[in-house]
C-alpha cells in the first residue's frame, strides 16, 4: 500500500477549502511557511472573515506567525501523519512570531482525509 505523497502546493491550495468558520470566527490573521529540503519554498495563507485565502512566495501582509520545517515534515504535519508539537518538540518544526495562534492553528482546519 503506498502512501499518497502531496506537495506543499497542492496543500497550500487546499487550505481554504479545509477552513472551519465556525472555528476561524473573528481570528484574522497571516500565517507563512518556509519549507527547506526537497520542495523549499514560502507559501501562505490569511485567514479573515471565517474564510482563507492562500498563495505562493511572500504573503500580503506581514505574517502573524511563521512556520519553518523540512519540506517533507511539513507535509506529514499538515496531513495529520506527525503530530505538530512533537515536531515542534523533536525540533523538526519552528516557529516564528505568535505562539497561541500557531496551537489553535491546528483546530481552525478539517484534516484531508
Amino acid at each position: 500500500m503506498s502512501e499518497v505523497q502531496f506537495t506543499p502546493d497542492q496543500i497550500v491550495d487546499a487550505l481554504p477549502q479545509y477552513l472551519i468558520p465556525e472555528k476561524a470566527g473573528s481570528t484574522k490573521a497571516t500565517i507563512q511557511f518556509e519549507l527547506s529540503g526537497a520542495q523549499a519554498g514560502k507559501w501562505w495563507v490569511k485567514i479573515h472573515d471565517g474564510v482563507a485565502e492562500s498563495g505562493k512566495g511572500d504573503p500580503p501582509d506581514s505574517a502573524n506567525l511563521t512556520l519553518l520545517a523540512d519540506s517533507n515534515d511539513w507535509v506529514k504535519i499538515m496531513t495529520g501523519q506527525l503530530d505538530g508539537t512533537a515536531a515542534f518538540m523533536q525540533g523538526k518544526l519552528k516557529i516564528k512570531g505568535d505562539m497561541g495562534l500557531a496551537i489553535k492553528m491546528q483546530s481552525l482546519f478539517k484534516r484531508p482525509s
